[in-house]
């Protein structure tokens, strides 16, 4: 990592990088959202990080575990390789307050509609906030994206890739002026 500020933006990642089948947590049940993998490439090419930011309380209700999340990401991102794109870091929140597994029962403000992890990921990575956005498909993931101080673009499930340009173009035009 360098410590050149670049833009990020932030993905959702049930019902805007995949469709949201509930729960998903193997690469069996994963099924990309159109426009996915070009819209994270668009975002690598013009300079962006690419981050991922998912509640994930399936692990608190004992349906998969940290592992199972991590080997999919870790699967989603060998797929983007085989087409030039990379996501640059996965955040996820394992919390829920009611949780069937105790170590993740809680609140916490690592999960949506928290900023917890957009905040971890300006402390981890040389971000440019004032160009950085969420896209995020419900009112949580724009909470938390005002909480953190950026842009947040609900997602309504058509094509990633145009939102992605779209959102990138007003990002750089925001700035310009």
């Amino acid at each position: 990592m360098d410590t050149e500020e670049n833009p990020a933006v932030f993905l959702d990642r049930d019902g805007v990088i995949n469709v949201d089948k509930g729960y998903v947590h193997k690469q069996a049940d994963f099924e990309w959202m159109t426009g996915a993998c070009e819209a994270i490439k668009y975002a690598n090419d013009n300079g962006f990080l690419v981050i991922v930011v998912t509640n994930q309380s399936g692990i608190a209700r004992g349906y998969y575990t940290e592992e199972d999340v991590q080997a999919l990401h870790a699967w989603m991102n060998q797929h983007l390789a085989e087409r030039g794109a990379k996501i640059d870091a996965f955040y996820y929140s394992p919390y829920h307050p009611d949780g069937t597994i105790r170590e993740y029962r809680r609140v916490s403000d690592c999960r949506k509609p928290q900023p917890g992890m957009l905040l971890q990921a300006f402390a981890d990575w040389p971000i440019d906030k004032a160009q950085s956005f969420l896209i995020g498909d419900n009112e949580k993931d724009m909470a938390a994206a005002t909480q953190a101080g950026i842009l947040g673009y609900l997602f309504g499930g058509d094509d990633l890739h145009a939102l992605m340009a779209d959102c990138i173009r007003t990002s750089r035009l925001a700035t310009s002026s």
